[in-house]
């Protein structure tokens, strides 16, 4: 079988499981780090259709977030099997992995499966803290409801301070997120890279957390190191 992932979480998930399988990834794709033989097909949001059915996959992995659906529509207009997932929470977010990689590729359960699930299961929340999410600025948009990793700043105790809004990535005006009353800054490093230099500072007086992107918004492998290494980033930030 040859598969062609247009998600970098499900690239890695897929190399890591069975790197043989792989024929094609996206330029964001930069995990596992040893993907040089597979062919680039442009971005999440522009793949290259014409290279994607040239690889001539068995099957393209999508996601009904990361992908546009028109792209979709363009792979399978070309007689392309295209998987599209939907993860807006952890459970589904290994159900999803299940269908994927034991139900589509016929694979066995991976071993980092089985050790991501038991890793969360064993998550104690540091306590009860309200925050604001941003993932973009300029303009400002922040974490709203719904979301895969607003799912995971919850069990660990977070409680996005949007996660109410109407909209899953609502824009919020500045002066709105510096009055709205949060007990700290969660600050990510994607899709924004958000620094020690670039971000904090919109925030004066509030403990700002720099976490991993990957390890905030990815489903794939890095959920099993994930709880340990933003349950870390938390506590240094509430520290201070």
């Amino acid at each position: 079988m040859r598969v062609v992932s247009l998600v970098p979480s499900l690239t890695e998930a897929v190399a890591r499981s069975a790197p043989g399988l792989l024929a094609g990834a996206t330029d964001w794709c930069t995990h596992p780090a040893d993907l040089g033989r597979v062919r680039r097909i442009g971005g999440t949001k522009n793949p290259d259709v014409p290279a994607v059915t040239e690889l001539r996959p068995d099957l393209v992995v999508a996601n009904e977030e990361e992908n546009r659906p028109a792209d979709l529509e363009a792979l399978r207009a070309a007689g392309l099997e295209v998987l599209v997932t939907e993860i807006r929470d952890l459970p589904q977010a290994f159900r999803e992995l299940d269908r994927l990689l034991v139900g589509a590729l016929g694979l066995e359960r991976p071993g980092w499966l089985d050790r991501a699930e038991e890793a969360w299961e064993a998550v104690e929340p540091l306590g009860s803290f309200s925050a604001c999410v941003p993932v973009w600025r300029r303009p400002w948009m922040v974490l709203g409801r719904d979301t895969f990793a607003g799912d995971l700043l919850a069990r660990l105790g977070v409680r996005n301070a949007y996660a109410g809004h109407p909209k899953r990535y609502p824009k919020v005006p500045a002066a709105e997120l510096e009055g709205g009353g949060c007990d700290l800054v969660v600050l990510p490093d994607e899709p924004y890279r958000f620094t020690a230099d670039d971000g904090p500072e919109a925030f004066p007086g509030l403990p700002a957390a720099l976490v991993s992107g990957r390890h905030l918004t990815w489903y794939g492998p890095s959920l099993v190191e994930a709880p340990r290494v933003l349950a870390a980033a938390l506590r240094t930030a509430l520290r201070g």
